[in-house]
């Protein structure tokens, strides 16, 4: 059984490096700008384009949401925004939730999507008691793939030519990661 109050409180979450905080309106201009890179875009497929007040009036909601997590990735020594990611689609009778990460372009490939996402699963799986989490991640991403991997997520399958861009046809790779020892312990 899940915790679901663990959804709702939305905390803050510490490692050695970044700091996970609550995603509210403070967050919006910096995450707004972010949805106008368009390696972004790519990396994250979004074809839909947004306007400064859809981003802030998103934002703002977040701590109303009982059933998602959305948090705002920062670095802890500066306070800059980072990203952002989220634990959503969660299903509470098979204590599964699908995760999901954007990171601006200068944290990338710096260890921030690590470091934010092992303090997200011992969050969903120490505080909301969750047994997966999922995500999917284009095939094309090589570094996120092998930074997924790092985290304890395997391959579990892939969708074929789910994912159409500038023209161009792309597998999605659907991953996991499970609350459970690791193999040949426990």
């Amino acid at each position: 059984m899940i915790e679901r109050q663990a959804l709702a409180m939305k905390p803050t979450l510490t490692g050695e490096r970044l700091r996970l905080v609550p995603l509210t309106a403070s967050h919006a201009d910096a995450m707004y700008a972010s949805t106008t890179d368009p390696e972004t875009r790519r990396l994250t497929g979004t074809h839909r384009t947004f306007t400064p007040a859809q981003i802030t009036a998103w934002c703002e909601s977040r701590a109303e949401q009982t059933d998602r997590l959305d948090l705002a990735v920062e670095d802890l020594a500066s306070g800059a925004f980072l990203g952002e990611l989220a634990l959503t689609e969660v299903d509470p009778d098979n204590e599964s939730a699908a995760l999901r990460i954007s990171l601006v372009p200068r944290a990338r490939g710096r260890g921030a999507g690590p470091e934010a996402i092992r303090l997200l699963l011992d969050y969903a799986f120490g505080q909301v008691r969750l047994h997966r989490v999922w995500l999917e991640v284009f095939a094309f991403n090589d570094r996120a793939r092998r930074a997924y991997e790092r985290c304890g997520f395997r391959l579990e399958g892939r969708l074929r030519h789910a994912f159409h861009w500038a023209g161009e046809r792309h597998d999605t790779l659907v991953m996991a990661a499970l609350n459970e020892p690791p193999a040949g312990h426990g």
